[in-house]
C-alpha cells in the first residue's frame, strides 16, 4: 500500500516531521511518500494562504508515484473537496481524521492550534465537519507555524500550558493537536498530560490505511465526481481539468 503524504506549505524540515510521524505509525508493508508543496507560503496561516496552496497540492495529487491514499498534512484541510474530485484513492485532511478519532476515546475534546486566526478557521471546521457537540473549545496558542521547529522557542511549554487549560477548563478527555507542525509532540504531551492526545497526520495515516484495505474508493457519482471538462485561462489554462466523466447514458424509448 502506498499513501501520498502532501505537505501543502513549502518548508522540507517541516515535511521531514510530519514523515517520521506517519512512518512511526504505518503499517508493515505500507510505504509512505512524503510531498513537500513546489508552490505556494512557507506557512499556512489564513484563508489566503490556504487558497494559495491549491495549486502546490494539485501539482503533488497528480505528479507520480500514484499512491492508493492521500493525506493532505494541514489542519485547515485546504483544498480537500477539490482534492477528492481528483483522486481515486481516499484523500484525508488531518482535522476531520483527528476530530473523528476524538470522538472514538472522549466524549468532549479540544484543540489547540497555534495562532488566533487560525483558531477561527478550526472553529469553521468543527462546525463543517458537525463536530459541535463533541469539540469544547478552539485554542490559540499564539505560536507561529515555524516557530514550532526552533528548538530555543518556547513553543513547547506554551503548548503543554494550554493544553492544561483545555483539560481544567474545558472539561475535555482528548486534545487534538491544531497543526501538522506538532506532529512530534503528542506522545510527550500525552505522557505529561495522561490524557488522549490526537495528532491527525498519524490519525490520518491510519484511518487511509484502514479504507484502503476495506476496497473503498472515493465516489465519483454527484459532486466528488471528477471535474468538468472546460477549458480554464490565464496562468490557470495548464490546469483545465481533463475529459474524465463518462457520457450519461441515454434512456431509449
Amino acid at each position: 500500500m502506498k499513501i501520498k503524504v502532501i505537505n501543502p506549505n513549502t518548508t522540507a524540515s517541516m515535511t521531514a516531521t510530519i514523515a517520521a510521524a506517519a512512518r512511526a505509525v504505518a503499517a508493515p508493508g505500507t510505504e509512505i511518500v512524503p510531498v513537500t508543496s513546489r508552490s505556494g507560503a512557507v506557512s499556512i496561516e489564513g484563508h489566503y494562504d490556504e487558497a494559495m496552496s491549491i495549486v502546490g497540492l494539485v501539482d503533488a495529487l497528480n505528479e507520480d508515484p500514484v499512491a492508493d491514499a492521500y493525506v493532505i498534512a494541514c489542519f485547515g484541510d485546504p483544498g480537500l473537496l477539490a482534492a477528492r474530485e481528483i483522486a481515486e484513492g481516499p484523500v484525508l485532511g488531518i482535522a476531520e481524521a483527528a476530530m473523528h478519532a476524538a470522538s472514538f476515546v472522549a466524549t468532549g475534546f479540544s484543540v489547540v492550534t497555534t495562532l488566533e486566526r487560525t483558531r477561527i478557521i478550526a472553529e469553521h471546521l468543527v462546525r463543517n465537519y458537525g463536530m459541535e457537540h463533541h469539540c469544547r473549545r478552539v485554542r490559540a496558542t499564539d505560536i507561529p507555524v515555524l516557530e514550532l521547529e526552533r528548538p530555543e522557542s518556547n513553543s513547547r511549554k506554551l503548548i503543554l500550558e494550554e493544553c492544561e487549560r483545555a483539560i481544567t477548563e474545558d472539561g475535555s478527555g482528548a486534545i487534538v493537536l491544531g497543526c501538522a507542525g506538532m506532529a512530534d509532540l503528542n506522545a510527550w504531551l500525552e505522557d505529561k498530560l495522561g490524557v488522549p492526545v490526537i495528532d491527525g497526520v498519524t490519525a490520518a495515516v491510519k484511518f487511509a490505511e484502514a479504507l484502503v484495505s476495506l476496497g473503498l474508493r472515493t465516489s465519483k457519482r454527484g459532486d466528488l465526481a471528477y471535474p468538468l471538462h472546460k477549458p480554464y485561462k490565464g496562468a490557470l489554462a495548464a490546469y483545465a481539468p481533463p475529459d474524465r466523466n463518462p457520457a450519461p447514458k441515454r434512456k431509449l424509448g
